[in-house]
């Protein structure tokens, strides 16, 4: 492992760890079935764990059998991904130390979903080896410190598959199977939303608990407490991997509706995923979301909106279109619902007024900009044809309208 610059060393680590490394070619060399000239330890490394990941993609319990010490046991790494549809594994050495009869190797892994992925998702993982009979075997794998684990980290998973995606699930299968009928009927919702270039399938993960959920995501439990399910996945053309993930503990206190809204909200985050970028505001992203979930599933304004129609209804209606600092879980539930509703009402008057295929284009428009600066202003000129200004003002009038209250001619007006 590398040492962190800076840090305190105590005498003698760095020729210590030298000497492991060099020495490791050596020790390595003595497990492989044709010994020859040592070559440079993160080859032989590499080549190990080449077995390793064809023998698990095959399914070659022989195979894998010789690269792993715990063997095909319920506990083991074999087991827990069995039932998971893999289309690719592969590890790249990033560091290794060994002793006499130990060694642990860095790792970055590359997987693919079959069916599912259009690029590899990346983890950092942690490899522990022994020497046994001579031969060097994987004795265990886990997250590296600090990234984020993997579902198959959290126990043995399951799947249900279908033309709508995958479920993954580590926890009550039942549960796994009701996630899967929600996504069949999420994915088509969302596609009515959005249209457009997507692969009009999605991938959910179903953890144990709340703290697996937290661990998936690489946070702290408290920073998804109350949160049913998070889209992961970076913004941008040929994003790899985007993966709904539920937190079971927040998702249960809903009802069948919450959660079927929930997963389309989702599912429509991972159907604009590609032409979602940096001058996106959360207000239109997250607004979208939930304009496809409330069209998939209408009620009257006022219910679906309290948080807002309260607020006009003791006369404080809002400013300002929602910032993306109002979207943060920082504890005032009623605030983070006055955003979200407020995102979503002004999305729904996008296309009430100007109609659905205007707030897919402004969307679009918004996402193509590079950067924050002038992006929205820009699309709104573009595609709607008004400021920032007057559409925030045309939003306020819309809530007054909608929702009862004093709306645009309250305070602030």
């Amino acid at each position: 492992m590398t040492e962190p610059d800076g840090g305190p060393r105590r005498p003698g680590t760095l020729g210590r760890r030298q000497a492991a490394r060099l020495g490791l070619a050596a020790l390595l060399t003595a497990g492989c079935a044709s010994p020859g000239p040592a070559a440079p330890a993160r080859e032989l490394v590499a080549a190990l764990l080449d077995r390793r990941a064809a023998a698990l993609l095959e399914r070659d319990a022989r195979a894998w059998a010789a690269t792993d010490a715990s063997g095909t046991g319920p506990d083991s790494l074999w087991a827990r991904t069995a039932a998971v549809p893999l289309g690719g594994w592969a590890y790249e050495v990033t560091g290794a130390e060994a002793d006499s009869a130990t060694a642990t190797v860095e790792a970055t892994l590359r997987y693919r979903l079959r069916d599912e992925d259009p690029a590899p998702a990346t983890a950092r993982r942690l490899l522990h080896l022994v020497r046994r009979d001579g031969r060097w075997r994987v004795r265990a794998e886990q997250a590296a410190p600090g990234a984020p684990e993997q579902l198959w980290d959290q126990g043995t998973v399951g799947a249900r598959r279908g033309k709508w995606g995958t479920v993954l699930g580590t926890g009550e299968q039942d549960g796994v199977r009701a996630v899967a009928r929600l996504a069949e009927r999420a994915v088509p919702a969302a596609d009515d939303a959005w249209g457009g270039d997507w692969a009009r399938r999605v991938v959910v993960l179903v953890p144990g608990s709340l703290a697996e959920t937290a661990a998936l995501l690489g946070g702290e439990p408290d920073a998804y407490r109350g949160v049913a399910a998070v889209t992961t996945g970076s913004p941008g053309p040929g994003t790899p991997a985007d993966r709904i993930v539920v937190n079971p503990e927040a998702y249960a206190e809903l009802d069948d509706r919450g959660r079927q809204f929930v997963l389309t909200h989702e599912t429509a985050h991972v159907a604009t995923r590609s032409v979602t970028g940096p001058a996106t505001p959360l207000w239109l992203s997250e607004g979208f979301a939930d304009w496809a979930a409330h069209r998939a599933a209408p009620r009257p304004l006022t219910a679906s909106a309290p948080a807002l129609t309260a607020a006009l209804a003791r006369g404080e209606p809002p400013r300002a279109l929602p910032a993306d600092d109002d979207f943060a879980f920082d504890g005032d539930a009623d605030a983070l619902d006055r955003a979200y509703e407020g995102g979503w009402l002004a999305c729904r008057l996008v296309a009430d007024r100007w109609g659905p295929d205007r707030l897919r284009a402004l969307y679009r428009a918004v996402g193509a900009h590079g950067e924050r600066n002038g992006a929205e202003q820009a699309a709104l000129r573009d595609v709607l044809g008004t400021t920032p200004a007057e559409f925030t003002a045309a939003w306020r009038a819309y809530l007054g309208e909608r929702l009862g209250g004093s709306g645009g001619r309250g305070p602030g007006a």
